[in-house]
């Protein structure tokens, strides 16, 4: 599955359009996180533990994503954006969304 954030691929033809696709996740922190978060805002750097959180969020929601346009027919999804959003105080939502298209 080719996942491209522009809206064509080099040396491939966009033969059909399927449609929006899209793959959301939504994590809620941990307090044990909350705890090295407050220290490293005392000391500064970088929350490795809020990262590694958010890598983990995109990548399951490309995979669901991809799910949702292979069951399409897709072999490629272009134009793919990605929206982060808070649902609560301790709860973020990422969700990725693109065209699910047949290339060849």
């Amino acid at each position: 599955m080719i996942v491209a954030s522009s809206s064509t691929i080099a040396g491939k033809r966009i033969v059909k359009t399927l449609g929006l696709v899209r793959g959301n996740t939504i994590r809620a922190r941990h307090i044990g996180k909350d705890i090295v978060a407050v220290f490293k805002n005392i000391l500064g750097g970088e929350i490795e533990e809020y990262t590694k959180l958010m890598a983990e969020s995109r990548e399951q929601s490309i995979d669901r994503m991809i799910a949702v346009a292979e069951q399409l027919g897709a072999n490629a999804v272009v134009d793919v954006r990605f929206s982060t959003s808070y649902i609560m105080a301790n709860a973020a939502e990422i969700l990725v969304f693109g065209t699910a298209v047949v290339v060849e």
